[in-house]
């Protein structure tokens, strides 16, 4: 018997598409200094679980690669119908920093919306 500590899990893998501007809105996360996106989920993960997630982009073909960690968590039956998932903190490289610049210019003028999204 070994007594080697059990493997770290992996990460999981989320693919998310975001096929609309509106659904874009709604599921960034401007207050997070770094970006993040809000991802729509059933499966429980507690703050700080790594996730790895495929960003796909309104009108934009290519997919983006994010290893965020979970910034907060929205339960199953939470206030106001908000959609259960988990809002995903973008880690602070480079990648992810032209990643938060392409949705901003997506974006644009959304950005100052008073709509409500899914997030704060």
């Amino acid at each position: 018997m070994s007594n080697s500590s059990p493997p770290t899990p992996r990460p999981s893998v989320i693919q998310l598409a975001i096929k609309e501007k509106a659904a874009l809105y709604a599921a960034y996360i401007p207050l997070f200094s770094e970006g993040g996106i809000f991802i729509p989920t059933s499966r429980e993960y507690k703050l700080g679980d790594d996730l790895y997630v495929l960003l796909s982009l309104p009108e934009d073909p290519q997919r983006y690669p994010v290893a965020g960690k979970v910034a907060w968590v929205t339960p199953a039956k939470a206030a106001s119908n908000r959609t259960q998932g988990v809002g995903i903190l973008f880690p602070k490289d480079e990648k992810s920093r032209a990643l938060k610049l392409k949705i901003e210019e997506i974006l644009g003028g959304h950005m100052a919306s008073d709509r409500p999204t899914q997030t704060i």
